[in-house]
């Protein structure tokens, strides 16, 4: 028990879709359980979103023809927020109090998840969130079934100064600027200064949401390259200016063996865009990749093949990460016997999934994951080749014991009537988390 505790002592797929969606709506009986669908159809973060999407349905299709839960077919409710984050509040709003979802599977940026949180706080709704983000972070409403930094990050970075990994000396912090990428670098640059890494061996940059013009940012990467340091980048850039910031790499013969990038949002959805060819060697950072062996995952991507009809369809993280939610979400429902909130959270903590990679995701008391850590370089054919991967099953951490100001701080809502996002072990308190940066 920890301080909080101790403290607080029909086969068919459903889908209503909105405009902009790929499915006409269709009319079903008061007797189904709704699911809502927040995710980006347009816009920058597209790219990205639009196959989260398709995953839900893919995965709502899948549990229908087991029967639904709770005896009830599930319908699902697509809205496109359009990589708006004041629009993801209005549409989060919207699935709640107008289409009386019992749960919402969406967001992608930190930006639209903070833009939600209100919304959920007050119509007492479950968001499950599938994708890596910066921590500094546990919410009664929200199920974090992405990675925290030390589920991906901090692990990249250990790797990369490793002598396997390149025993890397000077870093460029490439970063879309937004919530995301500012907390991660924060945590990043603590970490690498706690490292012995000299400031002035530390580069942090920000673009902003859809850049495209990168050769000078590039030309500066590569002039920070040349000081006779082994030099990698680590990259937040999301959603589609991954494209054109590849692409100048390539243009100005910036290779792996050179300058390594690790990416924490480059998967192979995206490099499907692209032509990696002159990426080979470069790596990210993940909890899953497609080309992981074993029955569960060659199972999952032969139904999503079947389901979406293109074998070309990859599969990626965030798509397990929405996987492992919905699982996790069908099982809370089933055990609690109901979809009211406050039961679900209270049933879901400590529940356990297969994962897709070998191991098991656990929820934890503070709305985190138990996940495998991989490493993976990019081939030719836009798939990755894992060169290292934790031994077991790493906990999310909630809030980042590498900053002084996070030091003995947990978070426990295994009663989520009287749980703590914030508790301080060395006051005994429950704290209010500052706010984002």
């Amino acid at each position: 028990m920890t301080g909080i505790s101790r403290m607080m002592a029909g086969f068919g797929l459903g889908v209503a879709m909105t405009a902009g969606a790929l499915a006409p709506i269709t009319a079903y009986a008061q007797d189904t359980i709704k699911v809502g669908v927040l995710h980006s159809l347009s816009g920058t973060m597209a790219i990205s979103e639009t196959t989260l999407k398709d995953t839900m349905l893919f995965l709502i299709d899948e549990q229908n023809k087991k029967g639904g839960v709770l005896g009830k077919k599930l319908e699902a409710v697509v809205v496109d927020p359009a990589s708006d984050w004041p629009l993801f509040a209005e549409k989060a709003r919207e699935l709640i109090a107008v289409n009386g979802v019992a749960a919402v599977f969406g967001c992608w940026t930190s930006s639209s998840r903070k833009s939600v949180l209100p919304v959920f706080k007050e119509l007492n709704s479950i968001l499950f969130y599938p994708v890596q983000y910066e921590g500094e972070e546990s919410e009664k409403n929200v199920i974090y079934t992405g990675a925290a930094p030390n589920q991906q990050a901090i692990p990249a970075v250990d790797y990369l100064m490793s002598e396997e990994g390149g025993a890397v000396k000077r870093w460029v912090l490439e970063a879309t600027d937004y919530v995301y990428p500012r907390t991660t670098n924060k945590i990043l640059e603590q970490y690498l200064k706690d490292k012995g890494v000299a400031p002035e061996d530390i580069k942090i940059n920000y673009t902003p949401f859809g850049f495209s013009d990168w050769q000078t940012e590039v030309a500066a990467i590569k002039e920070f390259g040349s000081a006779g340091k082994k030099t990698a980048v680590v990259s937040t850039i999301n959603g589609d200016a991954n494209v054109p910031f590849y692409k100048e790499l390539a243009n100005q013969g910036v290779s792996a063996e050179d300058i390594p990038v690790v990416a924490f949002s480059v998967g192979e959805e995206e490099l499907a865009g692209m032509d990696t060819s002159a990426l080979v060697g470069h790596l990210a950072a993940w909890n899953y990749f497609q080309s992981v062996d074993n029955p569960a995952n060659a199972e999952f991507i032969k139904n999503w093949h079947a389901f979406i009809g293109n074998d070309k369809r990859t599969t990626n993280d965030p798509m397990e990460a929405a996987y492992l939610g919905f699982n996790l979400w069908v099982q809370a429902v089933e055990k609690a016997g109901t979809t009211d909130t406050d039961a679900v959270l209270k049933a879901i903590v400590g529940l356990e999934v297969p994962n897709l990679t070998g191991g098991t995701a656990k929820v934890l008391p503070n709305h985190h994951l138990t996940k495998p850590v991989l490493i993976g370089e990019i081939q030719a054919d836009g798939q990755f080749e894992t060169v290292w991967q934790t031994e077991g099953d790493v906990p999310g951490d909630a809030w980042s014991d590498v900053l002084p100001e996070d030091k003995g701080i947990e978070a426990d809502w295994t009663d989520p009537l009287t749980g703590c996002g914030r508790f301080n072990t060395a006051t005994n308190t429950c704290e209010v988390a500052p706010a984002a940066m």
